[in-house]
């Protein structure tokens, strides 16, 4: 069993944060109907647009999964970590997983033609940057320390 305290302490799983703010942009264009593309627009363009950037989503997040597997840590940011994944995506971001679902929003946000999912983002970005990657951060600097502050100092938060 392991120590409560051993855990980031996040405020909802990020999975469950994107199915909400996917729901509540769906929610809010059926109520209030807004076209997020010109009139015109084909279809297939937006669903092509939409599908792309779901797919490097995607991608994306498989990735990042791959690479914590690899180094036997767990997945889950609601349980205790047992290393730091600093391959694959981790070169490049810290946070790959969150950025393929900010990326997945935006792709779905166009293939829905949904400006208020469009918009939501944004606040999913700083729930998931301050609710979540913050809390993580403070776990991973307490728990791997000079391996954690190192890393951090050589690879961007985002980009």
């Amino acid at each position: 069993m392991s120590d409560a305290r051993d855990v980031p302490g996040v405020i909802a799983p990020p999975p469950l944060l994107f199915v909400g703010t996917v729901l509540l942009g769906i929610a809010l264009g059926w109520l209030v109907p807004a076209p997020l593309w010109p009139e015109g627009a084909p279809a297939a363009l937006r669903w092509s647009a939409g599908g792309v950037l779901f797919a490097v989503a995607a991608v994306l997040a498989l990735w990042a999964e791959r690479a914590f597997k690899a180094v036997g840590t767990e997945v889950r940011p609601w349980r205790p970590s047992t290393a730091l994944a600093a391959s694959g995506p981790y070169r490049f971001t810290r946070n790959p997983m969150y950025l393929g679902l900010l990326l997945g929003t935006v792709g779905i946000a166009l293939g829905l033609d949904n400006p208020w999912l469009l918009g939501l983002v944004v606040p999913l970005a700083l729930v998931l940057r301050y609710g979540v990657i913050a809390r993580e951060e403070a776990y991973l600097e307490r728990k791997f320390g000079d391996g954690y502050t190192t890393y951090k100092a050589s690879v961007r938060r985002w980009l």
